[in-house]
């Protein structure tokens, strides 16, 4: 049994070890613990890998549509280099599975499984506040059982999944069809310029990282201050959030580059700069000037902090 660096010996170790396929039935799980899995798969692995992830508890304690969307966004292609597919599916029907089972393959053959206490979601497997435990265990059994919850599973998205799970609002302040900005009040926020000390944006920082030589023209991230970055307010920058943005879209972000000095979209960095330059009428692969944020009508954006992994995005007029 061990109870220290879960994430290190249940997912990373085993692909240094050459394997290439991953079930995952857990009792909880969340679209930003597969984000960040996917993005870190780069720094160990070689081979190309296939996933398939079931969550167990739905039955019983329903499902959050920001889980909902973000999972069915990162399993549609493209996917990164390194992952050959990417599948997720829900438990419908009792009873549910509350068990974590992590059971991998090498070369279309069983290779290594654990299970514990550690569900799929960044608190359990990768940061040490939480006291979890995992044990290897035998990979015939624990692929019995996987097996034998498959035909009580609906992939996310099935195009009649609502109709087998319950999705529930993912807070209450997102399901507020008036008011929306009195309820937001009695959260923590900060707001976040999008333009430099001169009153532009970077040239070739910010909504115009991408604007460089060989560059994905979209790639763009929202400077953080050092101020911001060291209150504690956004996650560390080795786990991602979700940000429910005013116009009910959602993007899954992370804190990174040196002394933590920007937010950026893990997966692909140039979804932040479509999503700005989409809100401010531009064409993919625009370059944003002053007057460009000032037509629009805003400078900067805000953001509301509604939990640790749960951010709202304000930047309405």
């Amino acid at each position: 049994m061990f109870t220290e660096d879960i994430a290190e010996k249940v997912l990373m170790n085993p692909l240094r070890e050459g394997a290439d396929e991953l079930y995952v039935a857990a009792s909880y799980a969340t679209h930003t613990m597969l984000s960040w899995f996917l993005t870190n798969l780069e720094l160990h692995q070689h081979q190309t890998l296939r996933i398939a992830m079931m969550i167990g508890m739905v039955p019983y304690n329903y499902l959050s549509v920001t889980v909902h969307d973000g999972f069915c966004a990162l399993v549609r292609p493209p996917y990164p280099p390194q992952v050959e597919r990417v599948e997720c599916s829900y438990l419908y029907d009792y009873p549910a599975f509350h068990g974590n089972l992590y059971v991998w393959k090498k070369n279309g053959e069983l290779f290594k499984a654990f299970m514990g206490s550690a569900p799929f979601i960044q608190s359990a497997l990768t940061q040490h506040n939480v006291q979890e435990s995992m044990t290897e265990c035998d990979p015939e059994e624990a692929w019995t059982l996987y097996d034998s919850l498959i035909g009580r599973s609906i992939y996310c998205n099935h195009v009649e999944v609502e109709e087998y799970v319950q999705l529930v609002p993912s807070h209450p302040v997102l399901d507020m069809e008036l008011n929306l900005v009195a309820g937001l009040d009695n959260y923590e926020s900060v707001t976040l310029s999008l333009v430099t000390r001169n009153g532009s944006p970077g040239n070739r920082s910010g909504l115009n990282w991408g604007q460089r030589p060989n560059r994905d023209r979209n790639e763009a991230y929202i400077p953080l201050p050092r101020v911001v970055a060291s209150n504690g307010f956004f996650p560390p920058s080795y786990l991602h959030f979700t940000a429910i943005t005013d116009d009910r879209k959602q993007l899954t972000l992370r804190v990174e580059q040196q002394n933590d000095k920007a937010i950026t979209t893990p997966e692909r960095n140039s979804d932040l700069g479509e999503y700005f330059r989409n809100r401010l009428g531009l064409p993919n692969g625009a370059f944003v000037t002053r007057n460009d944020l000032e037509a629009y009508g805003r400078t900067n954006v805000t953001f509301y902090k509604l939990d640790d992994e749960t951010y709202y995005m304000d930047f309405s007029v």
